[in-house]
């Protein structure tokens, strides 16, 4: 009697596939975020107004978000394509090399948006109504 592992499913392997693809723009998209993240500093140090700083903000949290999903794609990518179906896959792969890699930058460009969405985007002053 045999006994026969079932294959992945056709799902799997397209996302595998589509994640392959996305991870391939990670370089480039962490070269915009560096670049956005220059750009903010540059206008804090020269104490541009408020208006500046908060739309370089928002350009270095787009950049950064793209990066990040480009980075959880790489990830994905990584640790393979029976990780998708297989929650016990994608835990052994997490503790190879290459996925421990991918965590690392995942989480790095998580904390570094979240840091700018709390620090580097100022608000905008609101009007206050007028008790009336």
């Amino acid at each position: 009697m045999a006994f026969f592992r079932p294959r992945v499913s056709r799902e799997a392997e397209v996302r595998y596939h589509a994640d392959l693809e996305i991870s391939k723009s990670f370089p480039e998209l962490l070269d915009k975020a560096r670049e956005a993240e220059q750009t903010l500093r540059e206008l804090q140090a020269a104490d541009a107004d408020e208006i500046e700083l908060r739309a370089a903000g928002l350009a270095l949290d787009k950049a950064l978000t793209e990066a990040l999903r480009a980075a959880e794609a790489g990830q994905r990518g990584a640790f393979g394509v029976k990780a998708y179906d297989d929650r016990i896959a994608r835990r052994k792969a997490r503790a190879t090399p290459v996925g421990a890699m991918w965590t690392d930058e995942v989480n790095r460009l998580r904390t570094l948006r979240e840091q700018n969405r709390l620090w580097g985007i100022p608000r905008l002053p609101r009007p206050v109504p007028a008790a009336g």
